[in-house]
């Protein structure tokens, strides 16, 4: 593995660093307290191309590859995880798009997608599942030269604003199917939010799917391949929370460099205080571990490799450490990281998300043993 960037990374570096800085960290704390949806930043990030970074032109991607994704998410979690997790949610569907579905599949969906000019959601998670796609209720009929979509969906990312929904369902054979439902369906019915701890404004929410007609053509892959397609997409999103909980790690570090400096006690910075010192180095550390471990499992991805054990790997130890860096940023900012009005207090809600969402750290655990043995 190369370590150096190449200029095309840094420079979309730069640029996401930039739009961070001008759009995103100003509204921040805005879409964290109201928990409304940003429609106008995720156009903005569509238009920049940050929606398709991975996927070939011929798609209507940037096609710069993995871990220009990863740098690109990163820059843009750090000012804001939610709004960053538009761009991470919406590339999953994309990603099933790309590896499982035929030509027609691609240019019809992946291509609109890919440009920014539709917003895509994944609807798995059932009330009764968790992470067991055998507990998947949410049934599949054959209808005609289709089929009948019937369940309710929990958990719901980007659903308010999501064109295109990718759907696991079950036949009646108890295998796993994966379609691509357009959201203006009759049937697709979005009912309530779901009020999380952080990640607030993501447009989380219930969905209910009431006997949707579906065309055969929005079948991805082959029938009761949808274990398959659910396996390799999910190691893209484990991937994505990795970044997304180095760079909430990133920023307590930064806020608590920049509070330990200017906040005095016994006539000095506390940046002075070995206490605080001890807190600065291991917050550094830790952040750098995994953030070279969130890189190369897209390097490996970018390699064309198979990255379900190494992302479970990257999102296990990101977001070990965001937590914790993010407890450690509250010690060092005292009373005042308590308070609203100063933005460790979301990054800390934010980070424990990391350690939820896209599967617990039990079940990453679970498929790093099973890996290992």
């Amino acid at each position: 593995m190369d370590f150096n960037f190449s200029e095309q990374e840094r420079m979309l570096q730069r640029m996401a660093t930039e739009l961070a800085a001008k759009s995103v960290q100003p509204r921040a704390s805005d879409i964290d307290a109201t928990g409304q949806f940003p429609f106008d930043l995720a156009k903005e990030m569509g238009r920049l191309g940050y929606q398709g970074l991975p996927y070939p032109s011929e798609y209507g991607g940037s096609g710069v590859g993995y871990t220009s994704y990863a740098l690109v998410l990163e820059q843009i979690c750090k000012a804001s995880m939610t709004v960053g997790a538009i761009i991470a949610v919406n590339t999953i569907p994309e990603e099933a798009i790309f590896r499982f579905g035929n030509e027609e599949q691609k240019k019809t969906f992946l291509t609109p997608l890919a440009q920014g000019k539709l917003l895509s959601c994944i609807a798995f998670t059932e009330a009764e599942t968790g992470s067991d796609p055998k507990a998947i209720t949410t049934l599949a009929r054959k209808s005609g030269s289709g089929y009948v979509v019937t369940g309710q969906k929990q958990f719901v990312a980007l659903a308010p604003a999501a064109n295109l929904a990718l759907v696991f369902t079950r036949d009646q054979e108890e295998g796993l199917n994966a379609f691509i439902i357009d959201t203006s369906s009759p049937g697709y019915n979005i009912r309530e939010p779901c009020e999380t701890l952080g990640l607030r404004g993501l447009g989380t929410s219930v969905v209910y799917l009431d006997d949707i007609y579906v065309p055969e053509q929005n079948l991805l892959g082959k029938e009761e391949q949808g274990f398959d397609i659910l396996l390799e997409v999910m190691s893209v999103e484990r991937l994505g929370v990795a970044v997304q909980g180095i760079a909430v790690a990133q920023a307590a570090l930064e806020l608590s460099i920049g509070y330990s400096r200017e906040r005095r006690a016994l006539g000095r910075p506390i940046a002075k205080l070995p206490t605080i010192q001890w807190h600065l180095a291991e917050m550094a550390s830790r952040i750098e571990a995994g953030r070279w471990l969130a890189y190369r499992t897209a390097f490996l991805r970018d390699q064309g490799l198979n990255i379900q054990y190494e992302s479970s790997l990257a999102k296990l130890f990101a977001s070990q450490v965001v937590v914790e860096v993010t407890r450690m940023a509250m010690q060092v900012h005292g009373a005042y990281g308590t308070m609203k009005t100063l933005p460790v207090e979301r990054l800390y809600r934010d980070a424990k998300m990391t350690e939820i969402y896209v599967g617990v750290s039990e079940i990453q655990r679970s498929i790093i043993a099973s890996h290992l043995i």
